[in-house]
């Protein structure tokens, strides 16, 4: 049985815009990957009425999702309905014991938005909920032990709600799969114009893309990256459980480690070759 990674974010195309080179990487190196949206995207436009966004942008997350080649899950609230609640722990709960991956992708704890802030909370909650017998899951679910490793994406913008800077653990280089990750950006059609609208910025995709080059400039090897944070393992699986960056070891630089692989990484790189 393949081994299974999901991305659990806010908002539809916010798995795109910061994550979506690495989950399309897992998904090369084997994975079975899986994209879930909390939130509907409701309130993201200027122009549509509800009940015509909420469709527009499912449509949209759709396609990034099979562009991706990951499996869809539906969204659980509204925009600005994602609270940390027993409900929704409960509702992750089960999405997670469903899929049991052995990697969760989510966003930064430090983040402009408290929908992206809240979702993260959620899913690392929920993970860690995953095998605890009395915890009953909305709809009911049987527990799981397996281990599992929770890594944060750096936040929009790549600072925090202060303007602070976000330090990454490691980079993943995504230069070989921009162009899929950027087809999948530009499924979210609706959201070029209401992010111009809404928050000034010129391109939607150029955007990404800059972002990308920024962070690989950063790592000191790559043209274009996506930068994570390391959960902490406690309560999700032994010290130095690290499965994403042992699958794209190859993708893979350590923050400060320019030019190099690191640790039992390098030593496994430097086996397979």
């Amino acid at each position: 049985m393949a081994k299974s990674a999901i991305a659990i974010v806010a908002h539809p195309d916010d798995i795109d815009l910061m994550m979506g080179g690495t989950l399309l990487l897992l998904k090369q190196a084997g994975y079975q990957t899986h994209y879930m949206d909390v939130a509907n995207g409701c309130c993201g436009s200027m122009t549509m009425d509800k009940p015509t966004t909420i469709r527009t942008r499912d449509a949209e997350a759709r396609a990034a999702a099979a562009t991706l080649g990951a499996e869809f899950h539906e969204p659980l609230v509204d925009d600005l309905q994602i609270y940390y609640t027993p409900q929704l722990v409960s509702r992750l709960t089960a999405i997670i014991r469903q899929v049991a991956p052995e990697i969760i992708l989510v966003q930064s704890p430090r983040d402009y938005m408290e929908d992206h802030m809240n979702s993260a909370r959620l899913a690392v909650t929920a993970a860690f909920c995953r095998g605890m017998p009395n915890f009953v899951t909305d709809p009911p679910s049987a527990v799981i032990t397996s281990d599992v490793a929770l890594y944060h994406a750096l936040p929009w913008g790549l600072k925090d709600q202060v303007g602070g800077e976000v330090p990454a653990h490691f980079f993943v280089n995504v230069e070989s799969v921009i162009e899929t990750k950027r087809q999948a950006l530009a499924c979210h059609k609706s959201q070029k114009q209401w992010l111009d609208d809404s928050q000034g910025f010129d391109s939607y995709l150029t955007a990404m893309v800059d972002m990308c080059r920024q962070m690989g400039k950063v790592s000191g090897k790559f043209k274009l990256a996506e930068a994570w944070q390391r959960h902490s393992h406690l309560g999700y699986g032994p010290e130095g459980f690290d499965p994403l960056c042992e699958a794209l070891a190859k993708y893979v630089i350590e923050a400060g480690q320019k030019g190099r692989a690191t640790g039992k990484r390098a030593a496994k790189t430097k086996q397979s070759e």
